[in-house]
């Protein structure tokens, strides 16, 4: 009987034993961590007249490229054909829906960090989208301009309230030419940086790989189209936009 009861008692022990330690070696409750989702950045540059927005012999697509070569995660950098300004704006609105519910929350449009660009009717298209963006309360840091030519019942010339800053460059020769001035619609939101104008009659440019029609029927147009001087700026712009965290190629 004596040994029945040290048995039980060895065996009670061993199991306490082993009890303890699996406490003590299992790990703790599991307590959530948040992730902060950083805001969204977004580029939107238009190609002018009808050309195609993976043309890449257009300067607008060689900054799309540009920018994608140096931010690879967490910047959407995507150019657009300016007939596809709906498909532009659908795809903002998609990617602003951080919690995919269908709609926008304050919070959500209040973080949106967009700049757009475009050259000929992608630089109306550009003005244009900004103004529907201000519609739905979405605010955007920077258009640039590059030879605005409006399109029919659209104005190229006021900027909206909700873009931070605007920059216009174009130059006044030929019969396609660009708007000579933009003004802000509120001035006191909206700061214009700059209608800087290009002359190349003393200086005229070459655009290779660009049509012959382009290079003999509007020049002017298309050498500020092809101007490495005015493209660098138009990047420099932007970059002074985007995060710094990010550097590497788009998120497509």
């Amino acid at each position: 009987m004596r040994c029945t009861r040290s048995f039980v008692g060895l065996v009670f022990f061993f199991l306490s034993f082993v009890l303890a330690f699996g406490e003590a070696g299992a790990p703790g409750p599991v307590t959530p961590v948040t992730s902060r989702v950083a805001p969204p950045v977004m580029v939107i540059g238009f190609v002018g007249g009808f050309v195609k927005h993976d043309a890449r012999a257009h300067s607008t697509v060689q900054v799309v490229e540009h920018l994608r070569n140096e931010y690879r995660e967490g910047v959407y950098i995507q150019s657009f054909a300016n007939r596809h300004r709906d498909q532009a704006y659908k795809e903002i609105l998609r990617r602003l829906d951080g919690d995919n519910d269908g709609t926008l929350s304050a919070e959500e449009k209040h973080n949106a960090r967009i700049v757009i660009f475009g050259h000929s009717w992608g630089a109306s298209e550009t003005v244009t989208l900004a103004r529907k963006l201000e519609r739905d309360g979405i605010p955007v840091l920077l258009t640039i301009q590059v030879d605005s030519v409006a399109k029919v019942g659209q104005n190229d010339a006021v900027i909206p309230a909700n873009v931070g800053q605007a920059i216009n460059f174009y130059q006044p020769d030929g019969i396609i030419h660009g708007r000579p001035q933009i003004r802000a619609a509120d001035p006191v939101r909206t700061e214009i940086l700059g209608n800087l104008r290009y002359d190349y009659r003393a200086k005229p440019i070459s655009c290779e790989g660009y049509p012959w029609f382009d290079r003999v029927l509007v020049k002017a147009h298309t050498e500020i189209e092809c101007d490495p001087k005015v493209w660098s700026q138009v990047e420099s712009l932007i970059y002074k936009k985007l995060s710094p965290e990010a550097p590497a190629a788009a998120a497509r």
